[in-house]
């Protein structure tokens, strides 16, 4: 505005003077066409392949921050995603709603290419963290994914690490779930505290299956046929025969996701080999039926 106002008082100081010359920086009378247009306002997205000090299921832009993997976090944003059909709704999907089901698939399939390996094998656990109500209904409708080291099979609440995540699961590692000297409180299990295989112990994982056909109300229904599921793993890993000789050799213990988990279709059952009448000092990865054998 500011250069149409001088241009236009030199124009009427200096007519005659400039009578028969060429004017360079005449006024076109068009008031928009010399000013830059504005940007496009911009939605705020997480970053991915970030490491994060704190958790929220929330994410505020205002209160966002990352730190450097190398330094002390309580987190790492693997991967982030776009809603997409119903889920992408005028309604944000609330935690432990089912809405949350293909953002949870799309998680743990990148959580297992950036560990290189089933997340649920280790002391981890993967959240999906959201926008906040109000950047919804502006239109934002990311969904982001986060992995954290765990301090136990029985304890999921994330504790600090330092180090990105990225491969993790690869090869021998601390994380990987495998021998443990299960503590009983009568005949309850109360924690299951790990230990080196060659160290005496009654407890070791085998591996997870996805239940995928049951409610949560139906699974805590299931105990039997979570515990047949379990056992054929046992046997596969043990390298003994799934027959009516199973149960002679080893029980099974196994651990669910949390009903929140399992409302958004994490569905992955952690199983364990159980030895209620002796103590175990090797693992029984492909022991055989001398290793393992039935009494």
């Amino acid at each position: 505005m500011r250069r149409w106002l001088v241009a236009l008082a030199l124009a009427g100081t200096t007519t005659v003077a400039l009578s028969g010359c060429l004017q360079q920086h005449r006024a076109d009378g068009d008031l928009t066409d010399d000013w830059p247009a504005l940007p496009v306002p911009q939605l705020f997205v997480p970053a991915t392949d970030a490491c994060l000090p704190r958790i929220t299921a929330v994410v505020q832009a205002g209160t966002y921050e990352t730190v450097d993997c190398a330094r002390s976090h309580l987190a790492e944003a693997i991967h982030v995603g776009a809603f997409r059909g119903a889920a992408a709704g005028p309604a944000r999907p609330q935690p432990g709603s089912p809405a949350l089901g293909t953002a949870r698939s799309e998680c743990d399939q990148r959580a297992r290419e950036v560990l290189g390996g089933d997340w649920h094998a280790a002391r981890l656990t993967l959240n999906i963290s959201l926008p906040s109500t109000s950047a919804w209904n502006s239109g934002a409708r990311w969904f982001r994914c986060d992995l954290s080291e765990t301090d136990s099979i029985d304890n999921t609440r994330p504790v600090n690490r330092t180090g990105s995540l990225r491969g993790a699961l690869i090869g021998d590692n601390p994380l990987t779930h495998r021998c443990f000297d299960p503590k009983l409180i009568g005949n309850n299990l109360n924690y299951m505290a790990p230990v080196l295989c060659s160290e005496p112990h009654r407890a070791e994982f085998v591996g997870v299956y996805l239940e995928r056909d049951m409610t949560w109300a139906q699974f805590n229904r299931a105990n039997q046929q979570v515990h047949r599921r379990c056992m054929a793993l046992i046997a596969a890993f043990a390298a003994v025969p799934n027959n009516s000789d199973l149960p002679y050799r080893a029980g099974s213990i196994f651990y669910p996701p949390s009903q929140r988990e399992w409302e958004e279709g994490d569905r992955g059952i952690r199983c364990f080999l159980w030895s209620d009448d002796r103590k175990l000092t090797r693992s029984m990865r492909g022991a055989g039926p001398e290793g393992l054998p039935a009494i």
